[in-house]
């Protein structure tokens, strides 16, 4: 292929938004496991060498762009669930949509699924990724459910989303059998989950 003529910005933050960019569109065309610095040099109009300017090294560069893939996605849920009337509902349809659809991005679903435990795919700091980004995802939609006492008392916030990033690694394993958005998934959530978390259980499922 040949060498856009891309040219970096002279900020900082903005060329590594190009790098980025130009990661994700070799990501949708290779696959994460065979995108390679090249790639994404070629991709964006530059040298290897100024890709590493940017970013130490692969899995630097590609942390980052599963990041920046699950924030878009967090935000996606947070606007999902925003109409929900209680915390128990935004939880629980959160939950599965954020499982549902980040399991099929290739990027993500090296945070969210379990597949990758234990070899060789597996990032550095991708479980301390994972559960900033969930904490970053539920910490407003907690302190709207504490100011409504909806909240079990003595729990922190780091504590519920600890527990929650838990649950949301065995749902992408279980996602992969069966139906993910079925009632089944709602039951076990509405079941175990929530009574850990809330002073009231509503009835989820019929």
């Amino acid at each position: 292929m040949a060498r856009r003529q891309g040219v970096l910005s002279d900020d900082a933050d903005t060329a590594r938004g190009q790098i980025l960019a130009a990661a994700d569109s070799a990501v949708e065309r290779f696959g994460i496991a065979k995108t390679t610095i090249d790639d994404v040099a070629r991709e964006t109009g530059v040298s290897r060498p100024t890709i590493y300017r940017y970013f130490r090294d692969r899995d630097t560069l590609i942390t980052a762009l599963i990041e920046a893939r699950a924030r878009r996605l967090f935000e996606d849920a947070q606007a999902y669930v925003a109409d929900r009337n209680s915390f128990a509902d935004q939880v629980v349809d959160g939950l599965l949509y954020l499982v549902d659809r980040g399991r099929r991005d290739p990027a993500i679903r090296m945070l969210v699924s379990l597949e990758h435990a234990g070899r060789g795919a597996t990032l550095e700091g991708s479980s301390e990724l994972a559960a900033r980004l969930t904490a970053e995802m539920w910490a407003p939609l907690l302190g709207a459910a504490r100011e409504r006492g909806e909240i079990r008392d003595a729990l922190t916030d780091a504590e519920i989303c600890k527990w929650i990033t838990l649950v949301e690694l065995i749902l992408a394993g279980r996602m992969d059998f069966g139906d993910p958005l079925g009632e089944a998934n709602r039951v076990l959530l509405a079941k175990l989950l929530l009574p850990g978390i809330v002073t009231v259980v509503p009835n989820l499922v019929p």
